[in-house]
């Protein structure tokens, strides 16, 4: 619970401190602006309000790994959502207006994370799981989002939480049901390992001795 509140926290914190033309950037997400992604986060965190407000009464069907799906491609943006993001976000205009309603939004996602139950079981996307659990997944979702928003954004001032980053690997492994590289830092480990970036010639050769699956295309 407290490592996605301080995740959270970083992130929005990171996003109110973009200068307005830095909007306008790519972002870490193929065929995303920066000013695309913080809508997608808009989107997210209406999603965990309204998860948090979906109590369910049957078992847990998944955890805070086995909620992420692994897909067999990256993104393309042809997804109806993914397109209706990027239409959102132009219709904003003013970037104040988009930082101002992701505050608005996700602060109150925020006290409501703080204020469930983490025994509690609540429904989301045809699952159920503990809110521990799906606050707990949504740490991985903060931290590759944080460094999709400051991917072009050389300036940026605050990062994600090393304890969120470490955390983010850990449930990525398991995901990909092999360890990375010690060698590996966090950062990169996530960076390649979600196909975010292309791993160097020595991280390739090191990848290829081990027994880990990458890229780890997660939805």
């Amino acid at each position: 619970m407290d490592l996605f509140t301080r995740s959270w926290t970083a992130l929005r914190t990171a996003v109110a401190e973009i200068p307005d033309p830095d909007f306008a950037r790519p972002s870490g997400c193929a065929g995303w602006l920066v000013r695309d992604l913080v809508c997608h986060l808009v989107i997210d965190a209406q999603d965990v309000l309204i998860t948090l407000a979906t109590p369910a009464a049957t078992e847990p069907t998944v955890d805070a790994v086995t909620y992420w799906h692994v897909e067999d491609r990256p993104p393309t943006g042809a997804d109806p959502l993914d397109a209706l993001t990027v239409r959102l976000a132009a219709a904003y205009g003013d970037p104040r207006l988009l930082t101002f309603h992701l505050d608005d939004v996700g602060s109150a996602a925020g006290r409501a994370a703080e204020l469930a139950d983490p025994r509690a079981r609540v429904g989301t996307r045809g699952e159920v799981l503990t809110v521990g659990d799906y606050l707990g997944a949504y740490v991985l979702e903060w931290t590759l989002h944080h460094l999709d928003l400051i991917a072009h954004l050389p300036d940026a001032r605050t990062l994600p939480p090393e304890k969120g980053l470490a955390r983010s690997r850990a449930m990525m492994e398991r995901i990909a049901g092999a360890a990375f590289p010690t060698s590996f830092t966090d950062r990169d480990a996530l960076l390649v390992g979600t196909g975010r970036s292309a791993p160097t010639d020595a991280q390739r050769a090191e990848l290829r001795d081990s027994s880990v699956r990458f890229p780890v295309f997660l939805g």
